[in-house]
């Protein structure tokens, strides 16, 4: 290199660069509408979510460090800004119901949008501010997950704790005001803290509840210290001791997704909403089921066997170990389980959260069910640009009844409606609140990037 030639931008750099310039008007009008309907599926859900145990638990956790002033989601408890945004990241992801960025296999809104509220309170921003802030945070979570190929998943980390914390950090730098070199050293900072480990599936802990919310605090920290001036690695992602280097040592990873297309390819349109309560794996075997038994008129009774094709990496997920799969011990593992959403999807008609229930568990003709269910890797997987579904059912009459899904619904190619998002909100959020509630929080929501203080919309997500 002479003297002439100048530095190339590290990843990170790009990103900090594209953060500082950004304005709401740079970001198109309907990703803008989209990110609301996004915002207004993971409010309902952290509603819904408080008819739950683990956010009690949570909240006791945090409330042990003092309490604050900053509102929680759903709730009518008040935590200091980081911790709150803790608290939201637990709610939002807490039921695993919430969106996924596919091909990045990342959860986007749930590090994002609480990274970007709490740093948007605390700092007397606008609803303008904290759409973009969280807009930004999408488009950062997915390019970084993008980078890993699929493989995060693989070795044991699970690529939202890990790509959330760069898209959080990301997100409450731009909404405390950081320039770009502070974004970079935010992204720096960061990637020290970017972890959260698969390990809960061998037991069902609730540690993947908290992974969001850590990545959301995470990213809030990094920004306050950048913000203070600290220093942080530029090639965090692409370095020697990087995030993909370390991560992912000796797999395929594509460190420039993190910077490209930034400002022309808007990712938070490939994000897609749940219209299951499970893993996002799995969505194609339910619907696929539930098609065939629709189409045929499957009786549980008349089931010799029912045989499921996955990719292997997505399969280990929601298959292994097996005695959790075939047999959950409680609904965390039944959300994670293949055979157990494929046989309660052809027992009940349907997968809804009542089939996360303990009668549902503990249902012995969902349980008989699930014992004939068999798995076979599948070669013509799409994953992970989808989630594809490949399924048999072979009846007594002899007759096997095959339906593949090569594409998940929900997906950008197959993406649900603005209209059938606020439907799957009325559902969520019904669990727990009145219509007017309801109302309130989608008025809410779908006026946000106006020059409102975000702390007035945080109060309206409120309970009462």
């Amino acid at each position: 290199m002479t003297l002439d030639t100048p530095t190339p931008t590290s990843l990170a750099g790009q990103v900090g660069e594209f953060v500082a310039a950004t304005t709401l008007d740079d970001v198109p009008a309907d990703v803008r509408e989209r990110a609301r309907y996004l915002v207004l599926d993971a409010v309902g859900l952290a509603f819904a979510s408080t008819a739950y145990g683990f956010p009690a638990v949570a909240l006791d956790a945090l409330a042990a460090f003092g309490r604050g002033n900053h509102p929680v989601l759903g709730m009518p408890d008040r935590l200091t800004p980081r911790d709150a945004a803790v608290l939201n990241g637990v709610l939002i992801h807490g039921m695993d119901f919430d969106d996924t960025h596919i091909p990045a296999v990342t959860h986007v809104s749930a590090a994002a949008l609480p990274a970007a509220l709490s740093a948007a309170v605390a700092t007397g921003a606008s609803t303008a501010d904290l759409l973009l802030a969280y807009v930004l945070g999408v488009e950062v979570s997915a390019r970084v997950g993008l980078g890993g190929a699929g493989g995060f998943h693989d070795v044991g980390f699970h690529p939202t704790a890990v790509a959330g914390a760069f898209g959080a950090a990301t997100a409450a730098g731009k909404v405390t005001g950081l320039d770009a070199a502070a974004l970079t050293a935010a992204q720096g900072v960061v990637g020290s803290m970017s972890a959260g480990l698969l390990e809960f599936l061998e037991d069902g802990s609730w540690t993947k509840r908290l992974h969001p919310g850590w990545a959301a605090m995470s990213g809030l920290t990094a920004a306050s210290f950048a913000k203070a001036g600290w220093s942080g690695p530029p090639a965090v992602y692409e370095g020697r001791f990087g995030l993909y280097a370390t991560h992912l040592a000796g797999r395929e990873t594509h460190p420039e997704a993190v910077g490209a297309g930034l400002g022309t390819t808007w990712e938070l349109m490939r994000t897609a909403v749940k219209p299951y309560p499970i893993c996002h794996f799995i969505h194609a075997f339910a619907d696929s089921v539930l098609l065939l038994r629709d189409e045929h008129g499957i009786r549980a009774q008349d089931v010799v066997e029912i045989r499921c094709a996955i990719h292997p990496v997505p399969g280990r997920v929601v298959c292994e170990p097996e005695a959790a799969k075939w047999a959950p011990r409680d609904e965390y593992d039944a959300k994670f389980s293949l055979p157990f959403v494929v046989a309660a999807s052809l027992h009940r008609g349907r997968f809804t959260l009542a089939e996360l229930e303990d009668d549902a568990l503990g249902d012995p003709g969902i349980l008989a069910l699930a014992q004939k269910v068999r798995v076979r890797d599948d070669p013509d997987s799409a994953f992970p640009a989808a989630y594809s579904g490949d399924v048999e059912i072979e009846l007594a009459d002899g007759r096997v009844l095959t339906h593949r899904e090569q594409v998940n619904r929900g997906h950008d190619e197959r993406p649900l409606s603005n209209a059938e998002i606020e439907e799957k909100f009325r559902g969520t959020i019904g669990r727990v609140a009145d219509g007017a509630t309801a109302d309130r929080v989608r008025a809410a929501v779908l006026g946000l990037g106006d020059d409102r203080p975000a702390a007035e919309f945080a109060e309206a997500c409120r309970a009462g």
